[in-house]
């Protein structure tokens, strides 16, 4: 496909893909010649520089730049093709395979048009192809998802602990409120749903009443509307919306997918955020809350139950043919910087469970069950905490990523 850009008589090319390596991504090829025929060449990363600055280059419509995790390192580059295509009106559209947030954030800041996830979802290459050629439209000035003319849903964030004590509601609560309380003047809205059942603790994370409107509600989905949904809710301190755990324990398997998808689309369809904290459990809905994130956080640390329990759960998603790439690790009690022994162990146990850990948060101390105690989260009892900056990180990490996805559409 290069040769196709050195010929003497090609047909006209309208578009090219930039890779490492485009044999990475053969969906990408398969959906290209689908998209545009044979009008299109590929290019690596430094000859796509070269030829953006060549005349021929501005014949091109768009470009695809396709990436994954071992391309995190050629950003600057990558940010550099961005912008000289920008500079020519050449559209961009980035398709990503496993990249963390902070990457993606960095790349569409940087002017990319379209975000396309890889494996590429049937059809939609052609469906972001379709929008680039749209006349562009002036955009409403409000961030709110759920205020949206067009209808978006909000992001479904879930966190889920591969062993107990390994802080997944500890990241559920914090995050849920960094993100409520990133902006003072158009601060998202944001919604926790705890689905432990039995023994969730969101409620006493906040010091948040259990209502029996929360069982009335998973009793009887079938007759579920906005109302209901709303009316099961609480606040906190008028920022953060929370469904809580019910008043008494409930077996797990007494509300079924259906129930949970049908929660989970009310509260997307109202919120810009929704953080899901699961129980440690996996019942038959977990699938249903993994199918529906779009990022999926497994809390673990670092000891034989927490790389035992990885490796079955990766058996077990990958027998059902569940989609894999949407966890996230996370490394709860990560060494301090300074650890070098430490950092080195948790490099080794990545590679020996063939797991990308993304998100290392630090050893929080006392102030972590001291501000459960007393039901406030870490950035209002202890705001410098190292726990709560990290958590901060990913809050700004996710919502600006979000905002750029939001404003490429």
């Amino acid at each position: 496909m290069s040769s196709a850009i050195n010929q003497p008589e090609p047909s006209p090319l309208v578009a090219c893909t930039i890779s490492r390596d485009v044999t990475t991504f053969d969906l990408l090829i398969e959906d290209m010649e689908a998209a545009v025929g044979e009008a299109w060449g590929d290019l690596g990363f430094p000859e796509a520089l070269a030829f953006l600055r060549q005349l021929d280059a501005e014949m091109l419509e768009f470009i695809a730049i396709a990436i994954d995790d071992e391309d995190e390192d050629r950003l600057p580059i990558i940010g550099d093709i961005i912008e000289l295509a920008g500079q020519l009106g050449i559209k961009v559209i980035l398709i990503a395979d496993d990249v963390s947030p902070t990457a993606l954030h960095t790349l569409l800041r940087q002017g990319a048009d379209e975000f396309v996830p890889y494996p590429l979802p049937e059809g939609e290459l052609q469906a972001a192809i379709d929008r680039l050629r749209q006349p562009a439209e002036p955009a409403a000035p409000s961030t709110n998802i759920a205020a949206n003319a067009a209808g978006q849903k909000g992001a479904l964030l879930a966190v889920h602990g591969l062993a107990g004590g390994t802080g997944a509601t500890t990241l559920a609560v914090n995050l849920a409120w960094e993100l409520a309380s990133i902006s003072k003047d158009k601060a998202p809205r944001v919604c926790v749903i705890d689905l432990g059942l039995q023994f969730g603790s969101v409620a006493t994370c906040l010091d948040l009443p259990r209502r029996e409107a929360v069982f009335e509600m998973w009793s009887d989905t079938e007759t579920m509307d906005e109302d209901i949904f709303k009316q099961a809710l609480v606040s906190y301190q008028d920022r953060l919306w929370v469904l809580t755990a019910p008043p008494e324990m409930l077996p797990l398997d007494m509300i079924t997918s259906e129930d949970v998808n049908k929660v989970l689309d009310l509260a997307c369809g109202h919120f810009d955020y929704v953080i899901v904290d699961m129980p440690a459990t996996l019942v038959q809905w977990t699938e249903a809350v993994l199918t529906a994130a779009q990022i999926y956080f497994m809390t673990m640390e670092m000891d034989m139950r927490s790389a035992q329990n990885t490796l079955r759960l990766k058996r077990a998603l990958q027998a059902e043919d569940l989609p894999v790439e949407k966890l996230r690790f996370c490394m709860n009690r990560a060494p301090k910087f300074t650890d070098l022994n430490g950092k080195a162990r948790v490099k080794r146990m990545a590679e020996s469970l063939e797991i990308g850990i993304e998100l290392q948060l630090p050893d929080g101390g006392k102030a972590v069950s001291q501000g459960t105690d007393h039901g406030l989260p870490l950035a209002n009892s202890a705001p410098k905490n190292p726990l709560r900056k990290e958590i901060a990180k990913l809050a700004a990490s996710l919502h600006a990523l979000g905002a750029a996805s939001a404003a490429a559409v």
